[in-house]
């Protein structure tokens, strides 16, 4: 004999968030809503957010966006996938979302930072906003064109048609770079640049050429690399080959690089530090899964995509988005070192 089914536990509502919070049914809403600054205090907010997550309740999106005439869904488009940046940047603005019950769709652009193509029948229709991180305005044309709220994270600060930007201070990371790698000595440089048409990698380029020029007896030569480990390695190596005195320092523009450059050293009997100074730019685990670890600038990539995602809503709601570069750090291990005495 079949044993009675027994009724499926009854899914929390706002009344018992309310109930555990000691709050009112409207201040869950403005709470949940993202709604809640400057009408609850953060305590109140914090203790309504608790009880949510402690009952495990989830608002009925799918009447809320019939509700509201809104998906109450973002799309991040990235260049790809496969970088760790990206993944991270992806992770800081989901977690911002959740905390205002917004759905965050990660889309790779199919032609890196070529024109993205529309992911939806019609993106117009299917979401709220658009994120770009690493991209150019004039990529993101068919999402939507000018009708959908742009935030550009990452990207040209002149570009037209975002309704906010969130920037790193790409530049002043390349300086730190060049400064340390001046005091230790270096004036023979090699800057192994990622081949890729984008601000980020301008930027790099021109910071790092500029911090050089200021100081008498440096030479910089640039050798340009697909953004992979092979890549680097194969420019690294032409560069350590190449006629002329060998260059004492290579500055690559991404962890992957300099993991290829050290890889290439190898293969030439060079070794890392003590013959040649290798830095990235990421601080990428990987950065410290190589032997030496990688001399690099730490960039605060949750903190892009939570402000991201933070200047979209606020964007959405009429309030003012807050702009402004967020730093970025260097962080020195054991790649670099002073230039032998010999060279």
């Amino acid at each position: 004999m079949n044993s009675p089914s027994r009724p499926a536990p009854a899914r929390p509502t706002s009344r018992d968030v309310a109930r555990a919070a000691g709050v009112s049914q409207a201040t869950v809403s403005l709470v949940l809503g993202g709604k809640w600054t400057g009408r609850v205090s953060e305590a109140t907010a914090e203790r309504v957010r608790a009880s949510a997550r402690d009952l495990g309740y989830r608002p009925n999106l799918a009447a809320r966006s019939l509700r509201l005439g809104k998906t109450r869904t973002a799309l991040l488009v990235v260049p790809a996938l496969t970088h760790e940046f990206f993944a991270r940047v992806y992770t800081g603005a989901a977690s911002v979302a959740a905390d205002h019950d917004f759905g965050v769709v990660l889309y790779p652009s199919p032609d890196g930072t070529g024109p993205a193509k529309d992911p939806f029948a019609s993106a117009r229709a299917a979401l709220d906003g658009v994120i770009a991180s690493s991209m150019a305005t004039e990529a993101l044309g068919a999402l939507g064109g000018t009708e959908l709220p742009l935030v550009m994270l990452d990207s040209d600060p002149s570009g037209a048609g975002a309704a906010a930007q969130v920037n790193l201070d790409i530049a002043d990371g390349m300086r730190q770079v060049a400064e340390h790698l001046l005091a230790l000595g270096h004036r023979r440089f090699t800057h192994v640049a990622a081949a890729v048409d984008s601000w980020t990698f301008a930027v790099r380029a021109r910071a790092l050429r500029e911090a050089l020029a200021a100081v008498p007896g440096t030479s910089l030569r640039t050798v340009a690399s697909a953004l992979e480990v092979s890549g680097g390695l194969r420019a690294a190596e032409a560069a350590l080959t190449a006629p002329g005195p060998r260059p004492t320092a290579l500055v690559c523009d991404g962890d992957v690089l300099a993991a290829g450059a050290c890889k290439a050293a190898r293969r030439l009997g060079l070794r890392v530090p003590d013959d040649l100074s290798v830095s990235g730019f990421d601080d990428l685990a990987l950065a410290t899964a190589v032997e030496p670890e990688l001399t690099t600038v730490a960039l605060p990539a949750e903190r892009v995509g939570e402000r991201g995602m933070t200047a979209l809503l606020a964007v959405l709601e009429g309030r003012p988005a807050r702009t402004g570069s967020l730093p970025v750090e260097l962080v020195v291990r054991g790649s670099t070192a002073p230039p032998p005495a010999d060279l």
